[in-house]
């Protein structure tokens, strides 16, 4: 947001410099990231250093404050004036100008009022109004068209001000002023641009940051007046409000004017909009924006005749509610704007007039012809403010504001001080009294915050009165009651809560007004506590490291999604596999495909596949991430940690020393993964069980069992999956599995087995058993029949054909036999033999292939 320490400096008195100043307010939260000097020099304060923006500073002899006192017509050229201009000298100064607005004044003679302007004299150094890039000239003295001209009246752009170059600088007129005077002490100015915060909602105004600076430099608050100059008949029967959600719109004030003129703004208040990044448009639109800037509360203006129009010539009713089904509004940008149910709308009884808080409508905004006008100040919901906002893409000075809460409190004053200005400015009549409607009044915030929760949170001394003169300062109602102070917040913090999160809100307003420098560091005074291992944590980090060692990038995607998001990953028609649990729905989404968090890491990791895949095709990357259950009675959900792998595209990769081969990862690529990371953690009961997961390919897909539990799965994406990705490239392999399984599986210890010191014995056997018989229960019952001496029981071919039984099949093992204590024979290898053969018989009808 943009200061100006002129306009900041009408409300509170600042007796330091400038820098100084940025300094504290920067110390205190309210983050002054840049100072833009207008003419004036920067002022160096030892031990403050601010970069200053780029910026011109008016020579004080030759940038001087000029008075025009005639406007003569160029003897050659008809887009060209003489300006006669009174500087200090004992003679007028004659500048040739093309500024379009003298052109109103040519030839009238001499003026019974002078023009007050920019009078830059010959030498003096400005910006080339002309150029289109940032240029700096010298005026020096040459012919016009056959008129000679050595000095310039000024237009903002070649002062540096703004970027405004359609005519010169015109004052109003003021009978203090003399001509001669240095332009610096009469538009000469700094403006900080402040980076606040969302919860610094208070400080989104010059009201606002002018209370922190009082605060700061413990000074009193100057409030501008309030009071309206009312002698019209009363507004009670000229118009009305009806409130229909007072949930989204707490407040609804309005006043009227009659009888005024829509004109352009005086210049003091056209120049202090340009210092704040806005253009000036007519004096009813630009005081609406004034107060916006000035309190924080923004107002919208109403022609008033064109609602008495909409409602037949009878007392048009304001209404405030949501949308009807297909509604539609045109708003001030020209924008048709679909509605929806969660949009709080001002209407009246013939349709929609704006969006409430954010943008005004067309039908009914303020033109020259009018004449009468209707100003509202309303209050409207912060969460409500949000999500219009990022429904729209529309994000406007009055909805950064109100979304950010703004209290119900402001709308009275906002619209008293805002219809006085547009009567001084505009003229006309205000009608007697303000429409208020205020359904749902605000309480008060009221903390008790004793003095050793002070000490206790800062770590320093801090005496009762100190903490209460601080907060005083920041206009809080305070009362000491011996070792504690009850503090009532001004109505407008908005960010103070109640109970123990009031207490440390208000610790933090002291701290932060004494200065974070000026609390001392001090050394804890009790012991560090005890270094527990934490075993989640060390758990996960064990499986990263092994994931990356076996040659997987890991992923980190958003913990955002929609329902209809994750519905992709089940096939239309088949009943899901995904947790079935409510969805945990974010109050103000920062987009509309992240509203709601997350069932499962494969949404957002098959969705980053798609999209880096037009880049490389070659993927095998992990995640690890919560996500989120809602549980039936409770506030939170539970947040279980996941792991997931994706690996698609090339198995090597290609280069010059790498592997150019165009084969693709196949399952038993994601399958070495998931072995690899279960033996690297020493897992020992694992187990693989056909998979029925809806998102995954059924004949391509297993469940990895660990100690008894279902871990996960992992597999083949299913195809019709893929085809409702748009994953039209190489197969992608997926697996998702439950962390605390895995990590609390991981021994406390494994042990270290020596290397053989005698040879092994290997034979290889191959069973026959029924079609239906796990490869994985066939090896578990070799395993346990060969006992310890059987060191590895490996599959490596499975058989089906003419020389097998139907509706069997053959497996063939490579077995590994040895032991320490002697080195076995064949007849020792024999006998393990036989008893593996016949307890696969026994349990499982197996016969030894022949």
């Amino acid at each position: 947001m943009l200061v100006p320490i002129s306009w900041l400096k009408d409300y509170v008195d600042i007796d330091i410099p400038v820098e100084l100043l940025a300094e504290r307010l920067t110390l205190a939260g309210l983050e002054v990231a840049h100072i833009r000097y207008i003419g004036v020099p920067q002022q160096q304060v030892e031990g403050v250093r601010w970069p200053p923006s780029e910026h011109l500073v008016w020579d004080r002899d030759k940038l001087l404050l000029g008075a025009i006192k005639e406007v003569k017509s160029h003897p050659d050229a008809d887009k060209l004036v003489l300006a006669m201009v009174d500087y200090g000298d004992s003679e007028l100064e004659q500048c040739v100008t093309g500024a379009p607005n003298l052109f109103a004044y040519r030839d009238a003679g001499p003026l019974e009022k002078p023009l007050w302007t920019a009078f830059a004299k010959e030498g003096a150094v400005v910006w080339d109004g002309h150029s289109d890039e940032p240029k700096l000239m010298t005026l020096k003295g040459k012919k016009l068209r056959g008129v000679y001209n050595k000095s310039m009246v000024c237009s903002e752009k070649e002062l540096g001000i703004t970027d405004e170059h359609e005519g010169i600088i015109l004052l109003d007129h003021n009978d203090a002023y003399v001509p001669g005077t240095p332009l610096q002490d009469v538009l000469g100015d700094v403006v900080m641009d402040i980076e606040l915060t969302p919860n610094l909602g208070h400080c989104f105004s010059i009201m606002g940051v002018a209370r922190e600076v009082a605060a700061l430099l413990d000074v009193e608050i100057r409030n501008p007046s309030y009071e309206m100059d009312a002698e019209g008949p009363a507004i009670e029967g000229q118009v009305a409000v009806e409130i229909q959600e007072p949930s989204l719109n707490p407040r609804f004030t309005l006043t009227l004017l009659k009888g005024t003129e829509v004109k352009a703004s005086p210049s003091w208040l056209k120049h202090r909009l340009r210092l704040v990044g806005q253009r000036p448009i007519n004096n009813i639109v630009d005081v609406t924006n004034y107060i916006t800037f000035e309190l924080g509360q923004p107002l919208h203006a109403f022609d008033y005749d064109k609602l008495v129009e909409r409602a037949g010539g009878k007392t048009p009713t304001i209404i405030t509610r949501t949308p009807k089904e297909g509604e539609v509004l045109e708003t001030l940008d020209g924008a048709k704007r679909k509605l929806s149910d969660e949009q709080i709308l001002v209407t009246d009884t013939a349709g929609v007039l704006s969006l409430g808080g954010i943008m005004g409508g067309a039908e009914t905004e303020i033109s020259a012809e009018t004449t009468n006008v209707l100003l509202e100040a309303a209050n409207w919901d912060f969460i409500s403010i949000r999500r219009t906002q990022q429904a729209h893409k529309l994000f406007t000075e009055a909805g950064t504001r109100f979304s950010r809460n703004v209290h119900p409190s402001r709308s009275i004053l906002g619209v008293t001080r805002g219809i006085e200005l547009m009567r001084q400015t505009g003229g006309g009549t205000i009608a007697e009294g303000v429409i208020d409607e205020y359904p749902q009044k605000a309480a008060p915030v009221e903390v008790t915050l004793p003095i050793a929760d002070v000490q206790r949170l800062l770590g320093v001394e801090i005496s009762v009165h100190q903490a209460a003169d601080v907060l005083s300062r920041l206009q809080f109602e305070v009362t000491i009651d011996g070792d504690q102070i009850q503090a009532i917040a001004p109505d407008y913090r908005t960010d103070i809560g109640t109970g123990d999160v009031g207490v440390a809100d208000l610790v933090e307003e002291i701290a932060r007004i004494i200065g974070y420098d000026h609390i001392p560091d001090t050394i804890m005074a009790d012991e560090m506590p005890p270094q527990l291992r934490n075993i989640k944590l060390n758990g996960e980090d064990l499986i990263r490291d092994l994931l990356v060692a076996l040659g997987l990038r890991e992923n980190i995607s958003y913990r955002l999604t929609t329902p209809e998001a994750e519905a992709v990953l089940v096939p239309a028609g088949s009943k899901s596999s995904l947790p079935q649990a409510d969805y945990v729905r974010i109050i103000n989404p920062i987009a509309a495909d992240k509203t709601h968090l997350r069932h499962t890491l494969l949404t957002n990791m098959l969705y980053n596949a798609a999209n880096n895949g037009r880049y490389n095709e070659r993927q095998q990357v992990f995640e690890i991430g919560a996500v989120y259950l809602k549980q039936k009675g409770k506030k939170l959900p539970d947040e279980p940690m996941h792991l997931g792998l994706l690996m698609t595209g090339p198995r090597g990769i290609n280069g010059w020393m790498g592997n150019n081969s165009a084969e693709m990862v196949d399952f038993f690529d994601i399958k070495g993964v998931v072995e690899g990371l279960v033996n690297g953690l020493h897992i020992d009961d694992v187990s693989y069980e056909r998979s029925q997961h809806t998102t995954f390919h059924p004949g391509r897909s297993a469940k990895l069992m660990v100690n008894g539990k279902d871990a996960g799965t992992f597999g083949q994406l299913h195809p019709i999956v893929a085809e409702q990705l748009r994953l039209s490239g190489p197969e992608i392999y997926i697996a998702e599995f439950d962390l605390d399984v895995l990590i609390d599986a991981i021994p406390a210890r494994h042990e270290i087995v020596s290397l053989a010191v005698t040879p092994a014995i290997k034979e290889d056997i191959a069973l026959v058993v029924p079609l239906d018989t796990p490869a994985a229960d066939v090896a578990a019952v070799i395993q346990k029949a060969g006992g310890d001496v059987l060191k590895a029981v490996e599959l490596f071919d499975v058989y089906v054909g003419d020389s097998i039984e139907a509706g069997h099949k053959s497996l063939a093992y490579a077995l590994t036999y040895q032991t320490n204590d002697k080195t076995l024979k064949d007849k020792d290898v024999a006998k393990l033999r036989q008893r593996i053969i016949k307890s696969a018989e026994h349990q499982l009808g197996a016969k030894l292939r022949t």
